[in-house]
């Protein structure tokens, strides 16, 4: 897909070496990232103990599987709409009152259900917590918010705003976990709530500084915001849902005594996640560039763009999982004063490669307008995971870290075949399918 950029644009931008707004995300991607791998050493530190801090590692994978899940395709489609709108000359604000309604609702449907199932959260999931259901409600009502003005700012080809989005989720985080530290505060439920309003202060510094300001424009129908918004939600949930279930997983299954468990498999679910992280770094940067090039795009460039950017994913596959196992261990001993089997990491890195593989390949096949079939696929994956999980036999860890690497490895096989079906049908990109796949990205950090 890089070679559909090079090789389709007639004009002197095409020479320039990174996509535009590559280089601000990429860097908003990167701080994040360290405030995450931060926020689980110092979280663990100022409560003292792994067990202590489990529920808000049972919190953090929670939110971050419903948050991508449910409200990233509300950011891919306002993107979508914002992008195609402003290639028209058109305003957008229109756009953002339609998926803000629908976002707002949204919430308040998740919000509900959390707040109805929230005796068995606090009484299985939270060690008993209230506080801990409540974090995970507000950061719900956060994550809406967070998503819009992400969209808002990649449809407008505001990418230092956007990576402001990005990156302020992350640095309040550490910063308040810091602040809570410092002054010996060790109530768990101060730390969710760290984790639940730390993406408003984000949205709020953009906001202040009118970089989510739209135009008013032609009325927005339902059909322009929301034309593959029910494939694109249930392919979301179940991506979300599949690269955290493995914390949340080994939260509902280890006996009482194991709970340290849970935040030990979180720290290598963490790391095992690093190339994977990595390779969001440009997709929603490509966003307005490639649906502008996208409509005068040949196959032949599509399928030679996409043969590299497989390569280069699998280069970066194989360099995580030879990490792993070589110095694995040892780097979850120093960041975090924890043992992991080398075992456990290198299967860990394998799904994660697996899913970073699915997710590559499911990018192609959206942009191919088969939005249903990944869909399908993410799904496969999920019921594998459950499966797998279910039937293997053996320790906690053992079940579940293969349970991640075969329901990874079926959601590539699945998105492999789909797009061997949507090639030989002659499917061919169009501008709003390459926007929705560049901006496909359910792992947030």
């Amino acid at each position: 897909m890089l070679a559909l950029v090079a090789r389709t644009d007639p004009t002197p931008s095409s020479r320039v070496p990174l996509p535009e707004g590559t280089l601000p995300v990429a860097i908003g991607l990167l701080i994040a990232g360290l405030c995450s791998f931060a926020f689980f050493r110092v979280g663990t530190v100022a409560l003292g103990t792994e067990e202590a801090f489990k529920p808000v590692v049972s919190m953090w994978f929670a939110t971050f599987a419903l948050a991508p899940g449910f409200f990233l395709p509300l950011e891919q489609e306002v993107g979508r709409a914002l992008s195609a709108r402003r290639a028209l000359g058109q305003g957008g604000r229109p756009v953002v009152v339609k998926v803000a309604m629908l976002g707002s609702i949204l919430a308040l449907i998740v919000s509900i259900a959390l707040v109805a199932a929230g005796p068995w959260l606090a009484a299985d999931y939270f060690e008993g917590s209230w506080v801990m259901v409540i974090a995970l409600v507000l950061s719900i009502i956060a994550y809406a918010p967070a998503h819009l003005a992400r969209g808002i700012c990649s449809g407008n080809g505001r990418f230092n705003s956007y990576a402001v989005v990005l990156g302020a989720d992350g640095v309040i985080r550490i910063l308040l976990v810091v602040a809570l530290a410092t002054v010996s505060i060790a109530g768990v439920g101060w730390f969710g709530l760290a984790v639940a309003i730390a993406p408003l202060f984000g949205v709020c510094a953009v906001l202040m500084r009118g970089r989510l300001r739209t135009e008013p424009g032609p009325p927005a129908t339902w059909r322009e915001v929301t034309p593959n918004l029910g494939w694109l939600l249930l392919g979301s949930v179940m991506a979300a849902g599949l690269v955290n279930a493995g914390p949340i997983a080994t939260s509902l299954l280890a006996n009482d005594n194991e709970e340290g468990l849970v935040t030990r498999f979180g720290f290598g679910v963490i790391l095992a996640r690093i190339p994977l992280f990595l390779f969001q770094a440009v997709q929603a940067a490509l966003l307005p560039r490639l649906s502008r090039l996208a409509a005068s795009g040949e196959m032949h460039e599509f399928r030679e763009g996409f043969r590299r950017l497989m390569v280069v994913v699998a280069g970066v596959g194989v360099i995580g999982v030879s990490g792993a196992w070589l110095l694995g261990p040892f780097a979850v001993r120093i960041m975090y004063d924890a043992e992991l089997s080398k075992r456990t990491l290198t299967v860990l890195a394998l799904g994660s490669a697996c899913y970073m593989l699915g997710l590559a390949i499911a990018q192609a096949v959206i942009a191919l307008q088969g939005h249903a079939l990944v869909a399908l696929g993410w799904t496969v994956g999920m019921v594998s995971f459950a499966l797998a999980t279910w039937l293997i036999s053996g320790s906690v860890f053992f079940r579940i870290e293969l349970g991640l690497l075969v329901g990874s490895a079926a959601a590539m096989v699945m998105f492999a075949l789909a797009l061997r079906h949507r090639l030989a049908l002659g499917a061919t990109p169009d501008p709003a399918s390459v926007m929705e796949a560049i901006t496909d990205r359910p792992l947030e950090a």
